[in-house]
């Protein structure tokens, strides 16, 4: 029977595929006008077919299993191209189709004008399927292919710039380090096969019974390397911020709506394996907190407005590892979703600002462009409203939720950690608005001679992200842990176990979230508004620990001395082992053998041939004196036939007497 709905989720990542396929392949006989609508009309028709899927499972609360494509079958293994749609897909089929669509149209007006116009978008178009497939796909073979799929998006987006060092460096550096986390969520999917026979999600959680605690720890963890690298937790964090090289709405995509939350999205698909053991869940907690607090130290004081949102990302990212760790699944998932409103808002804020400075990220140059760009002002601050946690924003609602989580459970040690991350994310971000906006200009005369205000094509899709970041956390998360959000979540999400929080206990805690928002706010209007001098006498103060904060802690340069380099060294050792050793053995061998084969040829030009030709020569010589006794005259017959019968007789007799 004909199934609407099962239509839609077929469609969903065909749409960007055509965009894909037609850009990619025929991009260059058409203009630049045809091949961005193509683009972005291709995810809002995506994003359009998620409307109509999720209208669908909202009104059945239905999970849809659908087989697009019979792949591979034989023996134990089977694997189908098929996709799950139920309430956890259709969260994140909403955040990439819908803010993917959004960054697509504000892209046109950023990157108008650039010779590889059309590449950027078959690449951004990339990108959105093989998020797509990684969310959608009912077993793990198809989130893997999605999961490096995004992966080599990003290497093709990040070095967007490919003529830029610096950009191919980052580049390079995300596919590595992505590597690494990858071969830990591969180990876990053998692991999974060899305990389950199949990969296919809702067969695997139905035998979980039969798993071992040791076993369910091993996968979990493996599970959770993977989930490391994509979503750029410590140790494996050093990626995403020199990420930052590609263009900003390839920035915003990666950090606000794709690849960077598939990890999250990874660990709340596999919460039940996770449950089956505390080991990895308490890791989980703390790779999360350590992240969270670890990030923002850093963005304390850099100065390039794009790698400040950066840390932010890194940071946010370890709050929704910290809801995974307690158990607060929905919360981490509710934060996913506000995170992606305000961070694509503030990077593509950032992009504005940067567009109307003429490429200018150092805020250390900029300042007073509160009155020259004033939309782009207003919506940055509401973005940094947002982040900071501060009420009735969308970042307060899901931020609060998890501190919650963790006090009302008697996690105090990792509330802790998320409070003080709370407050140094409300100074770091205000500090970043503060320089950018107010203040004294401190911008170069030509510069501050062209700033200009975005087009609407740009300003639009931020319109659109500042309605989400005011009321995305009001309607989805309120009231709180009771919203709409958590019942729509709780037939896939919802762990039991946790404390019901009293009404007191609830104002407590958002008054406190609220305070620590706020006092990071005010700490940050007086060293950057009423009292600049005294930032700078601080940073003179605390030089060491400012320059480490600068310099990140120095991580880059101890993974280089550590990993970078021996690695280097290892390669030119055996490169050099290589060709000196082994090719000289093989070198030898080969001058041996014609060495050999020129002594052979010399034996046989001057001993062997030469042999034959003294003997040659001997019968040549010899025939002639034989010929010289064929006279022709009897006598002369006569005569050898008596010296020869002599000389037979001599012979005899000479045996005879032996």
């Amino acid at each position: 029977m004909f199934d609407l709905t099962d239509l839609l989720i077929k469609l969903i990542p065909v749409f960007p595929l055509l965009a894909v396929i037609a850009n990619g392949l025929l991009g260059s006989r058409y203009s630049h006008e045809v091949a961005h609508r193509l683009a972005w009309g291709s995810v809002g028709l995506s994003f359009l077919c998620v409307i109509g899927v999720f209208a669908d499972v909202l009104r059945t609360g239905a999970t849809h299993e659908v087989v697009a494509y019979q792949w591979i079958f034989g023996g134990d293994l089977t694997i189908n191209l098929a996709y799950l749609v139920d309430p956890l897909t259709c969260v994140w089929l909403l955040v990439v189709t819908g803010v993917g669509f959004l960054i697509h149209v504000y892209s046109v007006g950023y990157m108008h004008g650039e010779a590889g116009f059309t590449r950027f978008f078959t690449y951004m178009n990339l990108f959105m399927v093989s998020m797509l497939l990684l969310v959608m796909g009912n077993n793990y073979a198809v989130l893997f292919i999605g999961w490096e799929g995004v992966g080599l998006c990003s290497y093709l987006l990040i070095g967007y710039y490919y003529d830029k060092v610096s950009a191919a460096k980052a580049a390079s550096k995300a596919f590595v380090v992505n590597r690494i986390g990858d071969a830990g969520f591969l180990l876990a999917i053998f692991l999974i096969f060899i305990n389950f026979k199949t990969l296919d999600y809702t067969k695997v959680f139905a035998q979980l019974g039969q798993l071992s605690p040791d076993m369910a720890t091993a996968i979990a963890l493996c599970l959770l390397v993977g989930a490391v690298g994509k979503s750029a937790q410590l140790p494996l964090y050093t990626w995403l911020p020199d990420a930052m090289e590609g263009p900003t709405p390839v920035s915003a995509l990666i950090h606000a709506a794709t690849m960077v939350t598939a990890g999250v999205y990874m660990i709340v698909r596999n919460h039940a394996i996770f449950d089956l053991s505390p080991i990895a869940m308490e890791t989980v907690a703390i790779v999360g907190g350590c992240t969270a607090l670890f990030a923002a130290t850093i963005g304390l004081v850099q100065t390039d407005i794009k790698r400040v949102l950066a840390y932010s990302t890194v940071s946010q990212l370890g709050y929704m590892f910290l809801a995974c760790g307690i158990g607060a699944y929905t919360a981490a998932v509710f934060h996913v979703m506000t995170h992606a409103f305000f961070k694509a808002l503030l990077f593509l804020s950032a992009g504005s600002v940067i567009h109307a400075l003429s490429g200018e990220q150092d805020i250390r140059k900029m300042g007073g462009l509160s009155k020259k760009i004033p939309w782009t002002y207003r919506l940055f601050l509401i973005g940094t409203i947002a982040i900071a946690g501060i009420p009735p924003l969308a970042g307060f609602w899901s931020k609060d939720e998890i501190m919650g989580h963790a006090f009302v459970n008697h996690q105090f040690l990792f509330y802790g950690l998320a409070a003080i991350g709370a407050f140094l994310t409300s100074f770091y971000m205000f500090r970043l608005t503060y320089l950018t906006f107010y203040g004294a200009s401190r911008m170069d005369h030509h510069t501050e001679e062209h700033v200009h205000e975005s087009p609407m094509v740009m300003v639009g899709p931020l319109m659109a992200l500042g309605v989400l970041s005011v009321f995305g956390g009001l309607i989805l998360g309120f009231p709180p842990e009771h919203g709409w959000l958590h019942g729509f979540l709780a037939p896939v999400a919802d762990v039991a176990g946790g404390h019901e929080t009293s009404v007191a206990t609830t104002l407590l805690l958002m008054g406190t979230a609220t305070g620590i928002a706020l006092v990071g706010w005010g700490l940050a209007h007086f060293l950057y508004s009423l009292s600049p001098s005294t930032a700078d006498n601080w940073s003179a103060k605390f030089s060491g620990a400012y320059t480490t904060l600068l310099n990140k802690y120095y991580v880059d340069e101890l993974y280089d001395f550590l990993f970078v380099e021996p690695t280097k060294r290892l390669g030119e050792f055996l490169d050099w082992f290589d060709r000196t050793v082994i090719d000289g053995l093989v070198n030898g061998v080969a001058q041996m053998a014609e060495w050999g084969s020129a002594g052979s040829t010399w034996v046989e030009k001057y001993v062997v041939y030469a042999g034959l030709n003294v003997i040659g020569l001997g019968n040549h010589l010899a025939a002639r004196q034989g010929r010289k006794l064929q006279s022709g005259m009897v006598h002369h017959y006569a005569a050898i036939i008596v010296a020869g019968l002599f000389l037979l007789a001599l012979v005899v007799q000479l045996i005879v007497q032996k």
